[in-house]
């Protein structure tokens, strides 16, 4: 889906990524689930592309549902796959303290599961081989994505911010459609490993200077970072 010049969504409401597309080559922001590299196939061949174009994929934090295809890219394409630091294990191995499930509706929570298994969650590889990243690092990649830590929901949770297309991706630092219980709006996202330290970290997205704000679940927020924080704040 083209959401603006330059900037693409894979997948959907329910688990997605995003592609930003510069004359110089292309940077991937998550790499959702493993069945979306037929997404991204698609995508790419719209907008006249090949694989080979993909500079990098950087990843918000090191759960499944972010790093579905990552690997692949790795091995058969030579893509380089950064993450924060304090992800770095979990995303080789998929180790990860055990959180409360929290509120869930039934109908919702089958949607998510479904989708997962169509798009193949449960084949995910983990990847071998990253580079890691820290707050405040630019990174050599098209659209100069800046790194911004927002530990709470993983300890290497970052946002990613492009200006390029005027865009902060924020993984599951928050989320504009609760996975489990289907309520959509901006919110804290669920599987979140310390919550407390996951509101703190959204006076981080206040100075920047956006007019979307990307999660890898729920629709796009067109607005400010510092009004969907806040929003976020009140429905905590």
């Amino acid at each position: 889906m083209l959401l603006a010049p330059h900037l693409h969504r894979l997948g959907n409401d329910i688990v997605a990524s995003y592609l930003i597309e510069t004359p110089e080559g292309i940077t991937l922001v998550d790499a959702g689930l493993p069945g979306h590299w037929r997404d991204l196939q698609r995508t790419l061949a719209e907008i006249g592309r090949p694989l080979s174009d993909i500079r990098g994929v950087v990843l918000t934090h090191g759960d499944s549902d972010h790093i579905g295809f990552a690997e692949r890219l790795r091995r058969e394409v030579g893509v380089p796959v950064f993450i924060h630091a304090a992800d770095a294990h979990r995303v080789r191995t998929g180790e990860k303290p055990k959180t409360a499930m929290g509120p869930a509706r039934i109908g919702p929570m089958l949607g998510f599961l479904g989708y997962g298994l169509r798009k193949n969650a449960f084949r995910t590889h983990h990847v071998a081989e990253v580079r890691e990243v820290g707050d405040g690092d630019v990174l050599d990649l098209p659209g100069s994505p800046v790194v911004i830590g927002m530990p709470g929901h993983s300890p290497g949770s970052i946002a990613v911010h492009v200006p390029l297309v005027e865009a902060v991706f924020v993984g599951d630092a928050l989320t504009t459609r609760h996975v489990l219980t289907g309520q959509v709006g901006a919110q804290p996202a669920p599987f979140t490993d310390e919550p407390g330290e996951a509101l703190a970290s959204l006076d981080r997205l206040a100075g920047v200077s956006a007019s979307w704000v990307l999660p890898g679940h729920g629709a796009p927020w067109r607005g400010s970072p510092a009004d969907i924080a806040a929003a976020v704040r009140a429905s905590a």
